[in-house]
């Protein structure tokens, strides 16, 4: 396999990389270039637009609501750029900002502070805090139950729903739920708490999320997380690597030298958590081979083209995933991501007979 020049930060996995070309989710072919393309990108689902929300359950939530009972927390989703509150050409940018979804009207919430995500981890002060906080909210949320409109009920039964989650979570805190004869690589964090606030050196930022993601899966805190770099539509500038004229979505619509630089960027990101997951031995195998990691992108390119979309899958899947070679789907008419969402799922040992728009599995993947 010989890798393209985005690519070549992951020259040292590729033994444990899967490239799928062809892949696309036909509903981001709808509406808007922005919103459109990036709110469904990890379940398929039909957007809302009107400024309404509503999506779908994305694949990531799936498998937390599955297996999240296993650990502290079900999921962590973390990002390095605010969410956008606003709406582009009748779409909320919110869908934007948010490729985890726990319900079709419930983005995930992200969390942006590197410090807040480590606590979020491993302190179980933050579990007793959000306590009296939940209590508060579910007193004032119980007092509007018979004070608003039909329509409104259902939006509070919703937050609610959201709520109750919050409320499992902090019980599953305080508790260990492994599987019997199961220990994790590092029963202690083997790193330092980061310091408070958001970090502004956008690389700093990245390199903790990274970090804490790998942390989380080697404490066995979490055994599923999501990692957004970057928003559609993104204003991030980047420094660190001598591009600091332009921001992202600007530079995005070239194809300059100083593009390919902030593409190898990312990819470098990807390759420092696949080089640290390889690391963490586990048994026989290391943490990156008992893993699936999912890298994908909302278009192939800034010209908002997204009839097939960059998908590299790294790890083994417990030795489920034939790596180290390409699957390409370009050109034939079952070329849809949602089918490689289930091929995900059969792996995590969730068999669902549909997910999105999709009832096929790409029979390539195992």
């Amino acid at each position: 396999m010989e890798l393209g020049k985005v690519l070549e930060p992951l020259a040292g996995s590729k033994e444990k990389l899967l490239f799928i070309r062809g892949l696309y989710n036909e509903e981001a072919l709808k509406g808007n270039i922005h919103s459109s393309q990036t709110g469904n990108m990890l379940s398929g689902a039909p957007l809302r637009s009107g400024g309404d929300i509503r999506s779908g359950t994305s694949v990531d939530q799936v498998v937390a609501q599955h297996h999240g009972g296993a650990t502290k927390l079900p999921s962590l989703v973390l990002g390095c750029e605010p969410s956008i509150a606003s709406v582009h050409k009748d779409y909320s940018m919110l869908y934007s900002s948010h490729i985890s979804w726990s319900s079709p009207t419930t983005p995930t919430p992200l969390e942006l502070y590197p410090a807040l995500a480590f606590d979020s981890l491993f302190r179980d002060e933050s579990a007793r805090t959000d306590r009296s906080v939940l209590d508060a909210v579910l007193e004032q949320a119980r007092g509007l139950e018979n004070r608003v409109s039909v329509a409104d009920r259902r939006r509070l039964d919703e937050y609610l729903s959201s709520v109750r989650e919050v409320e499992k979570r902090i019980e599953r805190a305080g508790s260990e739920r492994r599987i019997e004869g199961w220990r994790p690589a590092s029963p202690a964090p083997t790193m330092q708490r980061p310091q408070e606030g958001l970090p502004q050196d956008i690389d700093e930022h990245m390199k903790l999320m990274c970090d804490l993601l790998v942390l989380a899966f080697q404490t066995d805190t979490t055994r599923v997380a999501t990692l957004k770099l970057n928003n559609d539509h993104s204003s991030l500038r980047f420094p660190n690597i001598g591009v600091d004229y332009i921001i992202h979505h600007l530079l995005s619509h070239s194809d300059s030298a100083d593009w390919l630089k902030v593409n190898q960027y990312f990819l470098g990101m990807v390759a420092r958590v696949a080089a640290k997951m390889d690391a963490v031995q586990e048994g026989e195998r290391t943490l990156l081979d008992n893993s699936v990691v999912l890298f994908c992108s909302s278009m192939l390119n800034g010209n908002h083209d997204a009839t097939q979309l960059p998908v590299i899958v790294l790890g083994r899947g417990g030795g489920k995933i034939r790596t180290g070679r390409v699957i390409d789907r370009l050109g034939r008419s079952d070329r849809k991501m949602c089918s490689l969402y289930l091929s995900i799922l059969d792996t995590l040992d969730i068999e669902l007979e549909r997910f999105g728009d999709s009832t096929e599995r790409l029979v390539e993947f195992g």
